[in-house]
């Protein structure tokens, strides 16, 4: 009886780490993705790679200089894309890669000034979007956007 519980007991947890009847499935190796140029020692990555699916952190548009947001809300957007931009770039993968996005946005009357600049960043097939109305954002910024991309 012992041995045939030692079996369930082992077998059971087998199961649950991965392990199939018809072989043991290997956990996805998990890659963290940083820009060289990254100025805050926060305590996430910029994005993780598992397998084909890059997943980014929020990204938000601080002019490299000021470390502040600019005072135009349009170059603010650009900003944010473009971190994403690069970012991506750092994965391997590209804006065209990207398959659902998050903007935050501390004022949802900025809708159409981000759309104009968002848009011109993507080819034919735009990625699933939702855009929140979000309250104040870290150091000030009006946008935020974080994403996940599958290499194709």
């Amino acid at each position: 009886m012992r041995r045939a519980v030692a079996f369930v007991l082992v077998f059971g947890a087998g199961l649950a780490a991965g392990t199939s009847l018809g072989g043991v499935r290997a956990a996805p190796v998990r890659r963290p993705v940083n820009l060289p140029s990254r100025a805050v020692a926060a305590p996430f990555s910029d994005a993780v790679v598992v397998g084909d699916v890059v997943y980014l952190a929020g990204r938000i548009g601080l002019d490299p200089v000021t470390r502040k947001p600019p005072s135009d809300a349009e170059q603010e957007a650009r900003l944010v894309l473009d971190q994403v931009k690069a970012v991506l770039a750092q994965a391997g993968l590209g804006m065209d890669d990207l398959v659902s996005v998050q903007v935050f946005c501390s004022d949802v009357s900025l809708f159409d000034a981000w759309n104009r600049v968002y848009r011109p960043y993507f080819g034919k097939d735009l990625p699933a979007r939702a855009f929140i109305g979000s309250g104040p954002l870290l150091f000030g910024a009006r946008f935020e956007m974080q994403g996940i991309a599958v290499a194709r």
